[in-house]
């Protein structure tokens, strides 16, 4: 389960609830990749963990499919 996400100027960082963090190249993710900084900062966790949703772009993530299970 995620509990922190965060973003550099090339990938998205994921905190996860055991510790370990993930990142993911923004070049996986075009809307994400294509939006503002701001836009970026506007996401909220779904389902207590196991997602990440972006309401002003659009996109949801499942945290399991950023760790390939």
């Amino acid at each position: 389960m995620a509990v922190d996400v965060k973003f550099d100027a090339s990938a998205m960082h994921v905190r996860l609830l055991d510790g370990r963090e993930v990142g993911i190249p923004l070049a996986w993710f075009p809307k994400l990749q294509h939006a503002t900084p701001a836009q970026r900062k506007r996401w909220r966790l779904i389902g207590k963990g196991v997602g990440i949703h972006w309401d002003v772009i659009d996109e949801d993530l499942s945290v399991s499919a950023l760790l390939g299970r």
